[in-house]
């Protein structure tokens, strides 16, 4: 599509609706340029300032191993994000892997720096500072930071940048063996042009659904994580319907992250039942019915299990409430209970699965059965 508008065509409905498309998608890509570049440029200072601390500090000794989680703990009390021990020392990886985003520190922000920037080592990659920043974003260099042979990660950042891939297709590409199968390969433009017919392009528009920019920006998961307006209206009402029925729920969170391996998850709604004494985590999915949405459930119950139950807490439970326009589904996930008398306990106090179909399927009438397909 031609992006550039012709100011000496004559102005028609199609035209308008075209210029408007055109403005909206170069102003949309500046504006996720623009939060990107301040965030991946905030993390390099981030992991400059630890390892010139490690380095010079006057009491570095002090903290010694502990200086990640000493550093997260104050970091948090000032409320700034992404500033767990983790984050830390990949910040400071980050810091260390690509020097060459000293070439695009603005003269303003090299103020910001407490001694000149001196790597002994290069990076391999041949790609500089301002394309880093100009064309990935900071979650893309998460994944590519965990490609520990340089040859391997400068690969993928010249594919990654050429076929304007999103994070999703990035990995996907990782974990095919890109890098490897292109090795081995006697043709290795033509797998290459192969490799992007089929691959899934970031969106500028999209950008802001990114953890770290939505965490960046000071604003909530529910804000942006919601696939559409209906799924935003009928978790409210979900979560008023599960308040209202007098069984023991309390409001725990909406949207809650959780961390699971190397990847954020978000469950759409937690709950303590304080008759039951465990958690409840609702998720809608504005779908029919599929194992893969239960196998996440159940993926979310056993991680809370692990890592959420404390001394006197029962096993949690999950909610999976699946809609199409003709119907509703909703299913338990028990976390591997075995014992009946147990699961007959959650199932007397939880709300029965009638009672919740004829909710959802009410809500989604009201709304005129506009459902996401």
């Amino acid at each position: 599509m031609n992006h550039e508008i012709n100011k000496k065509q004559e102005m028609n409905f199609n035209g308008l609706v075209a210029a408007i498309q055109q403005i909206h998608a170069q102003l949309s890509k500046q504006a996720s340029f623009a939060v990107n570049a301040s965030l991946t440029m905030r993390n390099w200072f981030v992991g400059y300032y630890i390892q010139e601390y490690e380095q010079h500090g006057a009491d570095k000794a002090k903290y010694g191993q502990r200086l990640m989680e000493r550093l997260s703990e104050e970091l948090k009390k000032l409320n700034i994000s992404r500033t767990e021990a983790r984050e830390l020392r990949r910040y400071r990886q980050f810091y260390q892997t690509y020097p060459q985003i000293r070439e695009s520190v603005s003269p303003e922000l090299k103020k910001a720096l407490i001694s000149p920037v001196v790597e002994k080592r290069e990076s391999l990659t041949p790609i500089s500072g301002d394309q880093l920043i100009s064309n990935i974003s900071f979650t893309h260099i998460t994944e590519l930071l965990r490609c520990e042979d340089e040859t391997k990660r400068a690969f993928y950042e010249v594919e990654c940048i050429r076929g304007n891939w999103s994070v999703r297709e990035l990995k996907r590409q990782i974990n095919s063996l890109y890098y490897e199968r292109s090795g081995l390969s006697y043709d290795k433009k033509k797998l290459s042009d192969l490799a992007n017919q089929c691959a899934e392009q970031a969106k500028p528009s999209l950008a802001i659904q990114d953890p770290y920019i939505f965490e960046f920006l000071g604003l909530r998961a529910k804000d942006v994580m919601s696939e559409s307006h209906l799924e935003d209206e009928l978790l409210d009402k979900i979560q008023e319907f599960l308040l209202e029925l007098g069984h023991g729920f309390c409001f725990e969170a909406r949207q809650k992250r959780i961390l699971i391996g190397k990847t954020h998850n978000f469950v759409d709604l937690v709950f303590y039942h304080r008759i039951l004494k465990c958690h409840v985590l609702v998720e809608l999915k504005l779908a029919e019915f599929n194992h893969e949405n239960v196998g996440q459930l159940n993926t979310y119950v056993s991680w809370y299990k692990k890592n959420m139950m404390i001394e006197g807490d029962n096993p949690p439970v999950g909610i999976l409430l699946c809609t199409d326009k003709d119907h509703a589904l909703v299913e338990y996930a028990l976390a591997g209970m075995d014992d009946n008398l147990f699961v007959s306990k959650y199932m007397l106090e939880l709300p029965k699965k009638e009672e919740m179909q004829k909710f959802i399927e009410e809500q989604i009438k009201d709304e005129g059965g506009r459902i996401k397909d």
